[in-house]
């Protein structure tokens, strides 16, 4: 099994108190568990994708425009990752085993190389965390399992600002999609 950590969208519009689209509290909580995991894939050498939610300033296009208020503008402050996440990814974004992908869509592959990435490197096992469970979580999953990976979620890693959402996807990916929900 060779495993890679998929961070998805764990930006401050998603996470900080005045976040766009902010999941708040229960976001901010798993700071430490997002911290501890990303530092043990990073320690051991295994690759790390940071995968973030990229829009960009009045996209009349992209069909979040009609769900949801502007948010994770490229170059913005809400675009950047959540507190201690950007202070440590600023540490380690030059290693060759720590990589940066922009996303338009809710999945991490879709309209990205990352699944190109992934088999690359021969991984065959994805570790996803971030927010929002229910969205951008979930459909990465979804895209995961389609494309043959197996899926690793640690509930204390992801968050949603809507709790039944949050139970839904953990049970999704644990029931439809395979996936070890731990």
């Amino acid at each position: 099994m060779k495993r890679a950590l998929i961070h998805v969208d764990y930006s401050n519009d998603f996470v900080a108190d005045d976040g766009v689209l902010t999941a708040g509290q229960p976001a901010q909580e798993i700071l430490p568990n997002v911290m501890r995991l990303t530092k043990e894939f990073y320690e051991q050498g295994e690759d790390i994708f940071i995968t973030m939610d990229t829009h960009i300033a009045g996209d009349p296009y992209h069909p979040e425009t009609k769900l949801y208020p502007p948010h994770n503008i490229a170059g913005t402050w809400g675009h950047e990752l959540y507190g201690e996440m950007q202070i440590y990814y600023d540490e380690i974004k030059d290693s060759d085993h720590v990589h940066y992908i922009q996303k338009t869509r809710y999945s991490a592959f879709a309209g990205t190389d990352l699944d190109i990435r992934l088999r690359e490197r021969k991984v065959d096992t994805v570790v996803i965390l971030g927010v929002a469970t229910d969205i951008c979580v979930l459909h990465t999953a979804m895209d995961a399992y389609n494309l043959g990976y197996q899926i690793v979620v640690y509930e204390d890693t992801v968050a949603s600002f809507n709790p039944d959402g949050h139970t839904f996807a953990l049970n999704h990916i644990k029931s439809s999609l395979g996936g070890d929900v731990i």
